[in-house]
């Protein structure tokens, strides 16, 4: 009987490792939805200070703002890449990865240098080796994003793109779509398109033609207003990317789990034949014995 305790054995593996797999889904189950209720609580400052700054764009001259000039000739490149600290995920950050590399590879293939900010442990461990010149990271950023620790880092980069050293800014994390379904996407966070700049104001704003009053002065204000926006798309990032991780890790464990039932089940399966062909074996040996005397 010594295959039927291995087979034993195996199968008290198996089922350790089915108890872990459903803890770490029933964790990432709760983890989930306070991350969407983060997610959305994140939306209404974001959306208001976008509406503000299109006031802004629309009556007043915002040329004189360093932040939003547009770079005529791409000569460096910066990326803002946004990845998990930990993995059983799934193809999250492999997925993200992938997009990720493939635009490094095609600045690169035109002679475009390239910079990068990471934000979580597997990026910036991709990045270094590869051999990417990293110019800030953040790891361990925990359940809860906090604004103050990414500060440092984008304040980087936006002074960076204000003296030219960066020609243009790219913002790369895993988008929450649903609980099944996270894509990696890719936005130019620098420039900032027109789309933001010179939407058409809707509802009450579209009703009537008013301003409103600035001080110090509106460029000042505008210039202001423009860093706060760019903090808040990547803090709306990063929340989004903590969503797509928990939701990413619960159908992972779920699948995990789901495997070690149906190994479980198979080994039982062979545990009982080796069990009914060892006593088969035993019978027919009594038997002949008994035939014999």
């Amino acid at each position: 009987m010594a295959v039927g305790k291995e087979i034993l054995t195996k199968i008290r593996s198996v089922q350790n490792t089915q108890k872990i797999t459903k803890a770490m889904q029933m964790v990432s189950t709760s983890k989930m939805r306070k991350t969407q209720e983060r997610m959305r609580l994140a939306r209404p400052y974001a959306e208001k200070v976008r509406s503000v700054m299109n006031q802004l764009a629309q009556t007043h001259e915002y040329h004189g703002v360093k932040i939003l000039e547009q770079h005529k000739n791409v000569k460096r490149a910066g990326f803002i890449l946004i990845t998990t600290d930990k993995g059983l995920c799934g193809g999250l950050n492999a997925n993200l990865l992938k997009r990720f590399f493939a635009k490094v590879q095609e600045y690169q293939s035109q002679g475009v240098e390239v910079d990068v900010v990471c934000f979580g442990g597997k990026g910036l461990m991709a990045c270094q080796r590869i051999g990417l010149n990293v110019v800030a990271s953040v790891t361990n950023l925990g359940d809860t994003p906090k604004m103050e620790i990414l500060l440092g880092p984008l304040s980087e980069f936006f002074k960076r793109y204000i003296d030219g050293e960066l020609d243009i800014i790219h913002l790369v994390y895993s988008g929450f779509i649903n609980t099944m379904k996270q894509e990696p996407r890719s936005e130019v966070l620098l420039p900032i398109g027109s789309n933001v700049l010179n939407e058409d104001l809707t509802g009450e704003e579209r009703k009537f033609n008013w301003d409103y009053c600035y001080e110090p002065d509106p460029l000042t204000v505008l210039e202001y207003l423009v860093r706060r926006y760019l903090e808040s798309v990547v803090y709306q990032a990063v929340s989004d990317n903590m969503a797509s991780e928990q939701a990413a890790r619960m159908v992972a464990m779920k699948a995990a789990t789901d495997n070690a039932g149906n190994a479980i089940k198979e080994l039982r399966l062979v545990y009982n034949k080796s069990r009914q062909a060892a006593i088969t074996t035993e019978l027919s040996e009594i038997v002949a014995g008994a035939a014999a005397v």
